[in-house]
């Protein structure tokens, strides 16, 4: 890999598609490739004039915008470094991340920055606006100078696409990215991804991905999120591909429709995207008396699935090469229906601190239940006494992985072993073809009464597929004996007209002694208790765990 290579692919395709559209927020303003360039150069005028060096800390909140992937390129081509932020954080939060990351600039919707009190971080030299690029706050005097300087010389200096040259001062180990995950667990740690990482993980996606110049993709998924930014907006920037970004907090709605009016040739997504559209829009087809009958002819099921996998591709724009599905485990029932079906999809493995991807396989080629294979340049380890057979922490090792956890000598020691492997946290098997198959966190293991390994997530995927049931979490109590709680799935209960606490238990005990009946003894519930309200959330949409497995203790 060549110097500065995720740079240089910047400056390639902002000069190979000088013209094209490239960043859309949906139904509103677009800037092509030259304007993008513009503004980069603006930010770079900026910078200079307030002295940010390279390394320099520049922080980022906001929903997904055009002018977020605008800040974002800015800072990485001038060599600073992008600390992103989750607009879900509260106040405490995201001053713990200013502070701890000593940013020197903070860019933020006008929105989000009534939850933040600049005056607690004494590294800001200011606040803009993600919003209109305005100045917000102008705590020492020094940027109003700076836009002066960066205007005037904007005016003054036309820019061709052949004056496109970015820091040649970084190389590929400087950090580029500064990332604070919101874990399940709880503990927010800052993430060090080198440009290498970006340049892996977009340089694998232009190899494997299908684009062509001038495609479109839909960006809806947390920008400052490293599965969302990596391929849902660097890799298209990277491709010549016009990114259009969903504005506003996605509802499912929301992103379906707009789906069908951008018609996106990538489409990336979580499970709970997918899972909801399955309960909600499939099921309730094939438990139709008339599709039911249907489905036991073997000429019209597959007439049947046919016409489900049509609409399904529909209502994703339909010009699709596939839907890739990561950030959590997929519900095997919802998997192998859609291998039933033949829909064009495949599940993908990374995390936050491989930038992100480890494992994938394209829709043809994956295996089901499966997360695809290593990806080039990285390698995968189980540690386990027969790694295709027992499941042991997956370990991997390449250039995508991250420096390290910022400020944090801790965890880093705990996170790589002495020859360098990090470990992921997650367990799993390789199977003879080099295919992952994960079986779930290490620290969400319970350790059965006569020592066997349990893995909620695999009863949790099974309940969340019942009757009445949105959402699970299974621990166990004081006594070691396995328990769940289940969140109601309201709106099927409300048409069927079932409205009491009393009816809801009797329907979930139902739920708990069809699911004993599939589970081994050590795995079976003792209880299955009613939860009044969804759970709480990461970004990614997997559950918040540590809110809910000492319920029972």
């Amino acid at each position: 890999m060549e110097e500065n290579e995720f740079i240089r692919l910047i400056e390639r395709s902002i000069e190979e598609n000088w013209d094209y559209p490239a960043l859309t927020n949906y139904q509103k303003d677009s800037f092509k490739y030259s304007e993008v360039a513009v503004k980069i150069q603006w930010l770079h005028c900026i910078y200079e004039k307030l002295g940010i060096k390279k390394g320099d800390k520049v922080a980022l909140i906001g929903r997904n915008l055009n002018t977020w992937g605008i800040v974002y390129l800015g800072t990485i081509t001038y060599g600073a470094t992008i600390v992103p932020i989750l607009p879900d954080f509260n106040s405490n939060d995201i001053h713990h991340i200013l502070n701890h990351s000593e940013s020197k600039l903070l860019f933020s919707t006008d929105i989000l920055f009534n939850k933040i009190d600049d005056t607690k971080v004494k590294t800001l030299l200011g606040v803009f606006s993600l919003t209109h690029l305005n100045i917000l706050s102008d705590s020492k005097s020094k940027l109003s100078k700076a836009v002066e300087y960066a205007d005037k010389y904007i005016l003054e200096n036309k820019l061709e696409k052949t004056d496109i040259k970015y820091s040649r001062k970084v190389s590929n180990d400087d950090m580029a990215v500064l990332s604070y995950t919101s874990g399940s667990s709880g503990f927010s740690k800052g993430v060090m991804l080198p440009y290498r990482s970006l340049a892996l993980n977009v340089t694998y996606g232009i190899k494997y991905l299908e684009f062509d110049k001038g495609d479109r993709v839909v960006s809806f998924l947390p920008l400052a999120h490293v599965f969302g930014c990596t391929f849902e907006f660097l890799l298209e920037f990277c491709r010549g591909v016009e990114v259009v970004f969903v504005t506003r907090i996605p509802s499912p709605q929301m992103i379906m429709k707009a789906f069908k009016e951008v018609k996106p040739k990538l489409v990336l997504t979580v499970p709970l995207i997918i899972e909801k559209l399955y309960k909600r829009k499939i099921l309730p087809v094939l438990n139709s008396t008339k599709v039911k009958m249907m489905l036991k002819v073997p000429f019209l099921e597959q007439q049947v699935y046919k016409k489900i996998n049509e609409e399904l591709i529909a209502s994703f724009g339909g010009n699709f090469t596939q839907v890739i599905i990561g950030g959590a485990a997929l519900s095997s029932e919802v998997e192998a229906f859609l291998k039933k079906i033949k829909f064009p999809f495949t599940v993908g493995y990374g995390m936050t601190e491989c930038g992100p991807l480890i494992s994938y396989a394209n829709h043809n080629t994956h295996k089901k239940f499966s997360c695809g294979y290593a990806i080039d340049n990285i390698e995968i380890k189980i540690l386990s006494e027969s790694p295709s057979e027992i499941p042991g922490e997956v370990l991997v090792k390449g250039d995508n992985v991250m420096l390290g956890y910022y400020k944090n000598d801790d965890e880093n020691k705990k996170v790589f072993t002495k020859d360098g492997w990090m470990r992921t946290g997650d367990m799993g098997v390789v199977d003879s073809d080099g295919y992952l198959f994960l079986r779930g966190r290490t620290k969400n293991m319970i350790l059965g009464a006569s020592g066997q390994n349990i893995y909620p997530e695999e009863i949790e995927a099974q309940l969340n597929n019942m009757p009445y049931i949105l959402e699970t979490v299974v621990t166990d109590d004081s006594n070691s004996k396995l328990v769940a709680l289940a969140y109601p799935d309201y709106e099927t209960l409300d048409r069927k007209g079932i409205n009491s606490k009393e009816e809801i238990e009797k329907l979930f005990e139902k739920n708990r002694q069809l699911i004993n009946k599939t589970l081994p003894a050590y795995m079976q519930l003792t209880k299955i208790q009613l939860y009044p309200e969804e759970f709480k959330k990461t970004p990614k949409k997997n559950i918040k765990r540590y809110l809910y497995t000492d319920m029972f203790k």
